[in-house]
């Protein structure tokens, strides 16, 4: 298999200390490399420079693989340097094709500090998704938080609690829930997936006393896609749907907003939980945190979630090419 692409994220956070540690976790496994300057890594960092990707599996043995991007100016841990935002947007984009032309066979992304794209380059995207969904040619994107514990999809995402009512279209359900659908048969390699969505309201609405989404909009697209045969159960109390017993009845959830999805997989598994992005034509997985400029520089980072983020894009590929 091609190796996983990973990007450079913000310099003067973790991401460069999270890229040489999990090279020693995953050094044995599956062939990655890193995009980025390789005076941004860690002091002692093992690496080897590469001039292409196939040369990634080779490197594995002896070091971090590195493809290298020249960034322009000083790096201090901790403090975006405005004149770096230009080469992490490149590095992005550099992985992106790399996927897209078949030299890797997905992208990991380390994480990005967005108001120092937006100061030093200009950066007129809110975040990651936005951008890789652009340089995918507006492909809609849905966002997955996923772990061995749990598989968690917001419909709406970064948006005030108020307007998300408003927000929740049938529209947007139905295609949100087709997009997870179709990515976990070819991404997960589960034939017949299983989904069970909440409702918007406390007791999924109680029959129309506490909010009437339920009946308008949910209860609806639910019935149009069971008649199609895709396997959705709701819309369910979402205060039932996440304790051991009920995640046994699906593989992914289908929550309302934000913090309905993510509220449940940051506390069965924090550390490991991973960033995916559903809908793109490629692979992309994220560790599911920021920048830490506050910790960053000091060796005490932890990787789990990048390393696990590394493996997950590696199965998705895995699971797509057969």
């Amino acid at each position: 298999m091609k190796p996983v692409a990973l990007t450079s994220g913000e310099p003067a956070g973790i991401g460069p200390e999270l890229a040489a540690k999990a090279w020693t976790v995953l050094r044995d496994r599956f062939a990655f490399f890193w995009i980025g300057d390789p005076s941004h890594l860690p002091r002692g960092t093992r690496a080897v420079e590469i001039a292409a990707p196939d040369e990634a599996g080779a490197a594995m043995e002896r070091g971090l693989p590195v493809l290298p991007q020249e960034f322009d100016g000083p790096l201090t841990p901790g403090t975006p340097n405005p004149r770096h935002a230009a080469c992490v947007v490149s590095a992005i984009e550099t992985a992106v094709r790399l996927v897209r032309v078949g030299e890797a066979s997905a992208l990991c992304t380390a994480p990005i500090h967005k108001k120092a794209l937006q100061d030093g380059a200009g950066f007129a995207f809110p975040g990651h998704t936005e951008f890789l969904s652009h340089l995918a040619g507006g492909a809609r994107a849905v966002m997955m938080l996923a772990s061995d514990q749990l598989r968690v999809v917001p419909v709406t995402i970064h948006m005030a609690l108020a307007k998300v009512p408003g927000a929740l279209t049938p529209a947007l359900l139905d295609e949100t829930i087709r997009i997870t659908h179709a990515a976990l048969i070819r991404d997960f390699g589960l034939p017949a997936p299983r989904l069970a969505v909440a409702g918007l309201n406390p007791h999924a609405g109680e029959g129309g006393n506490m909010g009437r989404e339920e009946i308008e909009i949910i209860a609806p697209v639910l019935e149009t896609l069971r008649r199609e045969g895709i396997g959705v159960t709701g819309p369910m109390s979402a205060d039932t749907m996440f304790h051991a017993a009920a995640r046994t009845g699906y593989d992914a959830a289908i929550a309302m907003y934000h913090d309905q999805a993510l509220i449940p997989i940051k506390t069965l598994d924090f550390d490991r939980g991973v960033n995916v992005t559903l809908g793109l034509p490629f692979i992309r997985t994220s560790p599911d945190h920021g920048t830490a400029l506050d910790i960053a520089g000091q060796g005490i980072a932890n990787p789990t979630s990048t390393v696990e983020a590394l493996m997950m894009a590696a199965r998705m590929a895995a699971a797509r090419a057969a």
